[in-house]
């Protein structure tokens, strides 16, 4: 596995107003973080690396869900194992979302509110794949916007941020949000 030097990696930011019954980053104003070309890994090198840095578990690898949701128990990060897509985060109907499009090797943080989904796999050669990790401990809800997640949405408050970076570890940009 290679890591980018972090002095080397492109990083965006996006914060994303509340959208009806979907927070984004209002709560806790966390910004959505993606590193773009962080790293070169399999998604077992990847998970490794991950349990190493110790901040976050890998839990799945899989694509990204069409519909738009978000989790209100946990923050994710989510590390680009192959493919490439677009995708929507904050909302598809919202004026303020943020469509970028990811490719192998970029890392994203999504904040616990933030409303995500895919939008299109562009790769016809290689399958969009993300290899799916969580804090330790903590385990993901699905919320879908409505306005029965209102109750679910105020737990947010109390999901703690991440004490090192999940790619970096030490230093790294999620800990200068």
């Amino acid at each position: 596995m290679t890591i980018t030097p972090l002095s080397n990696v492109q990083v965006t930011s996006r914060q994303i107003p509340r959208w009806q019954h979907i927070p984004n980053t209002s709560i806790q104003s966390k910004p959505l973080i993606i590193y773009h070309r962080a790293f070169t890994a399999s998604p077992d090198q990847l998970g490794s690396h991950f349990k190493k840095v110790g901040e976050v578990t890998p839990q799945w690898v899989y694509g990204m869900y069409k519909q738009t949701h978000f989790h209100s128990t946990t923050h994710e990060v989510l590390g680009v194992v192959s493919g490439r897509a677009r995708l929507c985060f904050g909302g598809e109907d919202n004026p303020d979302r943020f469509e970028p499009t990811v490719e192998k090797g970029d890392l994203i943080i999504v904040p616990a509110g933030v409303g995500h989904r895919l939008l299109d796999d562009l790769d016809s050669q290689e399958d969009f794949k993300m290899i799916g990790a969580y804090p330790g401990g903590k385990s993901w809800d699905m919320c879908y916007g409505k306005p029965e997640d209102e109750e679910k949405i105020e737990t947010i408050r109390d999901v703690e941020w991440f004490h090192s970076d999940p790619l970096f570890g030490p230093d790294g940009p999620a800990l200068h949000v």
